[in-house]
């Protein structure tokens, strides 16, 4: 009879996006986690199911250097998400702003009567109308001010997690040779 090799198996689950399940995939397999599937779970979420031998040389250093490249992953996930956040704040409230001017030009026109009135509505809803189609412009503006303030800083961040990975990957090549 023919003896076979038993290998006992770590395994884990993990959720991200699904714009990042390609990037989440790599960091993972630099640790030594072997992919067994992956499911959308979510609204613009994917589960991917990971396993790993046990009996893995260097755990302890592979679980510091994993736990760090999650760290950097969520921050480099955070600093694209603040690329937009203060934009779009901005942009509901002025957007808000710019519908009740609007609004209030239609009510003036339409409550009142007489020439001033109908002069005062037009205005103020020509005058909100105007704002609703800046708003987008300014839209982009903040967004652009963000990135160019935020890409250097993300892009050290990106250069951080490739040089964790590359550690990472160093310590399963080491068990190799």
């Amino acid at each position: 009879m023919q003896e076979k090799d038993f290998v006992s198996y770590e395994y884990k689950t993990v959720a991200v996006k699904a714009k990042d399940q390609a990037r989440a995939m790599d960091m993972y397999e630099a640790f030594g986690w072997e992919i067994t599937g992956s499911s959308a779970s979510a609204i613009d979420c994917v589960t991917l199911s990971l396993k790993r031998d046990r009996k893995q040389k260097h755990k302890q250093e592979l679980n510091k250097l994993e736990r760090q490249a999650e760290a950097t992953f969520d921050t480099i996930n955070g600093l694209q998400r603040s690329k937009t956040r203060a934009a779009g704040i901005f942009s509901y409230l002025f957007g808000i702003v710019a519908a009740l001017m609007f609004g209030g030009g239609m009510c003036l026109v339409m409550l009142f009567e007489g020439v001033p009135a109908l002069v005062g509505g037009v205005v103020l809803g020509a005058a909100g109308l105007a704002l609703c189609g800046v708003n987008y412009i300014i839209y982009l503006r903040l967004v652009a001010k963000k990135t160019r303030e935020v890409l250097p800083v993300i892009d050290d961040n990106e250069e951080k997690l490739a040089n964790i990975l590359e550690k990472g990957n160093g310590l399963l090549r080491a068990d190799l040779i």
